[in-house]
């Protein structure tokens, strides 16, 4: 087994295996947009429905919603990302690359061509449209860079409809949008993202303690998906390096085959965002509190997720190359309850009758009882082994002669390569045990 797996490997099996594609690749592709296939969604959405049920459904303090995704001008000048969201930007007077100023270890030489760097300028990062038929400064408008602000100007529609005490949260899963000077590194750094976040409302004198009880929340999410957590390390980040709006804030990084980067943040925003919202909008959006009468703008802690990153952290702890029965092979050894596929149902050949007839009955059984049940009869069984691996699919069945004597078929389990009988009868509590 090899400790950290090469990052063209893993893009290579994610294509081969049908989890990410490159985006518009009949066109040339674009830099910073890749598409999910069928396995990958799958494995994005089960990935999304663990992170809502451990911080959203599975609570009774967190309230969800799916906020727009193109946002008036008026929103991110409030936010401070309209005049704050940017990076420095160098180009090379040779050959035109563009680089980010920080990813340099010299900001005077080209690292891809030995030219002269330009002198380094403000590039802001936020995607402009427009809304409606004009295009002038009224109509302006952004896609999104996070999800976030969607969530503070809706607070007091929660406040008013549902009357939460403090402490609560507001939550969403969405698209994010930023115009990544040079997207590199695969899923790490898009231009098209997904984030899983929670803004949680507090009063002033208790963020210490919520701070702590999210750091707790988002270590128990790293362990269930199976992520490496020998490769997940915490970075307390400095004033200097914060956001505008962050008193404090920690990292969790990964060690990604390209480096220890940044995985997830948590932070503590103080009353920045709804502060700023009021004074702009006009808006009340202070809280009353129910007990003493008092009014003031809460306070918020922020665990912030990307499912992209997640995803490609999850490839990278679950990718893994063996000898199994004296042949290489490589496989993913992802948690069952977030593999695209849980089990595979074989018929020992494909040119049976009586066996394919009684491996689709069992297929379709399964499939009604179960998720994520897979039917493959391409190729002889070792190929079909070897591609199931692959995909990470913990158990595959396989109906065979004997199954039509004594209703036994093998079940087959991937990390070992071991294989035991099992009744049909049982297969179903068989697997929604192990699943459980």
């Amino acid at each position: 087994m090899k400790n950290m797996p090469d990052l063209d490997k893993i893009v290579s099996l994610a294509k081969r295996r049908g989890f990410i594609f490159p985006s518009f690749e009949i066109y040339g592709g674009s830099a910073g947009f890749f598409d999910y296939g069928p396995h990958g969604l799958t494995l994005k959405n089960n990935v999304k429905q663990i992170w809502w049920k451990q911080f959203v459904s599975g609570r009774e303090d967190v309230y969800g919603i799916d906020s727009v995704i193109v946002t008036k001008k008026e929103v991110f000048e409030a936010s401070g990302h309209a005049r704050g969201f940017a990076d420095m930007l160098t180009e090379c007077e040779k050959c035109q690359r563009r680089f980010r100023v920080d990813h340099l270890a010299d900001t005077k030489k080209c690292p891809e061509c030995g030219g002269k760097l330009g002198e380094a300028r403000q590039f802001y990062m936020m995607l402009e449209t427009h809304i409606g038929a004009a295009e002038d400064e009224a109509s302006l408008a952004y896609l999104r860079p996070e999800t976030a602000q969607g969530i503070f100007t809706n607070f007091k529609n929660i406040v008013d409809s549902f009357h939460p005490s403090l402490p609560f949260g507001i939550a969403q899963i969405g698209k994010a949008f930023r115009n990544e000077i040079a997207p590199r590194d695969f899923l790490f750094r898009l231009r098209e993202i997904e984030q899983m976040e929670v803004e949680y409302f507090i009063k002033p004198g208790d963020w210490k303690e919520s701070f702590e009880m999210w750091r707790k929340e988002m270590q128990k999410f790293i362990a269930s998906l199976g992520i490496d957590t020998n490769k997940i390390f915490e970075l307390e980040i400095e004033e200097a390096d914060r956001a505008h709006y962050s008193k404090r804030t920690i990292d969790f990084e990964f060690d990604f085959p390209f480096g220890k980067k940044e995985l997830y943040g948590l932070a503590y925003r103080t009353d920045y965002d709804l502060s700023a919202h009021e004074k702009a909008s006009g808006a009340d959006l202070r809280y009353t509190d129910p007990e003493s009468g008092d009014k003031f703008i809460p306070h918020v802690i922020e665990p912030s997720l990307g499912i992209d990153r997640t995803i490609l952290a999850i490839l990278c702890s679950a990718y893994v190359e063996d000898e199994l029965g004296k042949e290489k092979r490589v496989f993913l050894k992802l948690k069952p309850q977030i593999a695209p596929v849980k089990v595979a149902v074989f018929p020992l050949v494909s040119n049976k009758e009586n066996i394919v007839s009684k491996a689709r009955e069992l297929y379709k059984n399964l499939k009604e009882k179960i998720s994520g049940v897979a039917w493959d009869d391409n190729g002889n069984i070792g190929k079909r082994y070897r591609r199931q691996d692959e995909i990470g699919t913990p158990w595959c069945v396989t109906i065979d002669y004997q199954t039509l004597e004594d209703k036994t078929v093998t079940v087959r389990d991937r990390d070992t390569g071991e294989q035991i009988r099992k009744k049909e009868k049982e297969l179903e509590k068989y697997f929604s045990d192990k699943l459980s």
